[in-house]
């Protein structure tokens, strides 16, 4: 007799389930309209009120639109700024950031495709506004996270981080985070995350590097002056104070007198 009384309990039970189940199925296309809410009981609703986004059957999604399909030129506006960004509020800002991803995506898809194609991809610099728009919406976000922390807990809120150096001995900002196990047993961090250099070789390709910085650095140098003398060649009139503030290395008094820098004209 209790077997029995079990395995009928047991049977209403699994009844009840699927009958929850029946009652609370989510569709996006029925509206609960025909009945008003007050003559309905919690446990007989017909619908969920879920609000859902229209979907597609297809992959157009990471495609774009097709009258732009063969064009050479596509129009498109210019890149969000940080002053446009700041005015935004929260809710805005992390739909925007979900509309670029998506913009992102399909980018990248059409790129991808007219390579494969070995053909081209119009406006390339697309990609670039939709990056540079993604990367200004990370610095407004991450200075209103930084307001706030500083607010409520005197920190910034910002992961720590400290300035190490490789096995090669070059510098580089190491992003601190946590980890279950202790530094000194944690094998697999210590085998990833080596800090210092020692070694006459490590010493050599330091030499061998600061040595190569230099050279660039010169070259650069010497490439700005050259070109300085020949634009005071070319253009007598040149306005040298507008000259100054774009190649402020240049010694524009020192070159003045040189011969590379003198056309047919006498220096005043």
């Amino acid at each position: 007799m209790a077997t029995l009384t079990k395995v009928v309990n047991i049977s209403r039970a699994i009844s009840n389930v699927s009958k929850l189940f029946t009652n609370s199925t989510l569709s996006p296309n029925i509206r609960c309209t025909s009945v008003p809410v007050s003559h309905l009981r919690a446990p007989y609703y017909g619908c969920a009120y879920v609000h859902t986004t229209p979907r597609r059957s297809d992959l157009m999604d990471f495609f774009d639109e097709k009258k732009n399909w063969g064009e050479l030129d596509v129009k498109v506006g210019r890149a969000w700024r940080k002053d446009e960004l700041r005015i935004k509020s929260n809710e805005d800002l992390h739909k925007l950031w979900f509309v670029l991803l998506k913009e992102r995506n399909m980018l990248m898809t059409m790129e991808h495709a007219a390579k494969k194609d070995y053909e081209t991809f119009q406006n390339p610099e697309r990609k670039y506004k939709v990056e540079e728009s993604m990367t200004n919406l990370e610095t407004v976000v991450r200075e209103r996270n930084k307001a706030y922390h500083l607010l409520e807990t005197g920190e910034d809120g910002e992961r720590p981080g400290r300035l190490v150096n490789n096995q090669l001995g070059m510098k580089y900002y190491y992003r601190m985070s946590e980890h279950a196990i202790p530094r000194f047993m944690n094998n697999k961090w210590r085998e990833t995350h080596k800090f210092g250099y020692s070694g006459n070789a490590a010493h050599k390709f330091r030499k061998l590097y600061r040595e190569k910085l230099w050279n660039e650095k010169r070259k650069a140098r010497n490439r700005d002056r050259n070109h300085v003398m020949h634009l005071m060649k070319r253009f007598p009139n040149l306005d040298l104070e507008a000259v100054k503030q774009q190649y402020p290395g240049v010694d524009i008094e020192n070159i003045k007198s040189h011969k590379k820098a003198q056309g047919h004209f006498v220096p005043q």
